[in-house]
């Protein structure tokens, strides 16, 4: 179901402006109607909604809120459409994508998607758009603002532009053969949009990578250290496993999978953060993120 009335904790939580600071707009100058419920809680509308994203937009463009109170909502609407024209179009796009999923709207997000590609590349977009989205997208889901549903309609449609772009890597022959980058996530571990999107950019520099996906066990991955190419393994780390689950994880992938031989392990992601130093081998390397994965890779095989 379409979610259609919201807390003025939601529009905090979605707009970037307190609930402190919404309430003494609404009374100084008028800028949003709320309904009242029997028990006199404000609820807004998705119109509401809108605005009060085009308001956040043109306060971080620098209008002073007291000349965004002089327009109209339709007038709001055309500034905020100028001004992302000329610049600050990045945030205007992940205001829109946010309405797209709180409205399980798909048509905003084509809109959206192809604007940006037109502009940026893919690239561009993922590192520019989805990456800054989904960051918020992390806190919105915490904060309780969307639920499951919005979460899965608006990463299922991220996914399928991701593997769209993918495929056409795919027929393109790597350039350098003799290493091979075995891509995964760990076990019980299902977010992989990071994955996939690096998979993408290696593809593109002509690496050698076999994609794996989600939830592998580590008695599966020995395999691939009997093909010829050299394996790097890389896996990215959002939930599973734990902060407290990762030392074991590593010694497992150490004791399972490299077992005494020089094989490399780079780990990425939200949790890979929170390894500690003495916790890795000399054979495992932590990232901050995907453009310092793209940072090790050999030159010759860059584009």
């Amino acid at each position: 179901m379409i979610k259609s009335k919201f807390s003025i904790k939601d529009l905090e939580n979605l707009s970037g402006i307190k609930a402190h600071t919404i309430r003494i707009w609404e009374k100084r100058y008028g800028l949003l109607t709320p309904d009242r419920t029997d028990t006199n809680i404000r609820t807004y509308d998705l119109e509401a909604l809108q605005k009060i994203l085009n308001i956040s937009y043109l306060k971080n463009a620098g209008i002073k809120i007291s000349a965004i109170a002089e327009l109209s909502s339709e007038d709001i609407e055309v500034q905020v459409r100028n001004f992302a024209e000329r610049n600050n179009k990045n945030d205007h796009a992940i205001q829109e994508l946010k309405l797209a999923m709180v409205n399980f709207d798909q048509q905003m997000f084509q809109r959206v998607y192809q604007s940006s590609l037109d502009e940026f590349g893919f690239s561009g977009v993922f590192y520019n758009l989805f990456v800054p989205f989904l960051e918020e997208l992390g806190y919105l889901w915490q904060s309780k603002t969307i639920n499951l549903a919005h979460e899965h309609f608006i990463s299922h449609l991220i996914k399928q532009k991701v593997l769209i772009n993918l495929e056409k890597l795919q027929y393109e022959q790597p350039q350098y053969q003799e290493q091979v980058y075995i891509l995964f996530l760990p076990e019980n571990e299902m977010h992989e949009l990071g994955l996939l999107f690096l998979n993408y950019e290696l593809l593109k520099r002509g690496c050698n990578t076999i994609y794996l996906g989600a939830s592998m066990m580590l008695e599966s991955l020995p395999f691939f250290k009997n093909k010829e190419a050299i394996p790097t393994f890389i896996t990215y780390v959002t939930v599973q496993p734990t902060e407290k689950q990762l030392p074991a994880f590593l010694k497992q992938f150490d004791k399972k999978v490299a077992n005494g031989d020089d094989i490399e392990l780079w780990v990425l992601g939200q949790l890979a953060q929170k390894i500690k130093e003495k916790d890795l081998k000399p054979n495992q390397l932590v990232f901050k993120g995907i453009s310092d994965v793209i940072g090790q890779i050999p030159d010759l095989v860059k584009s």
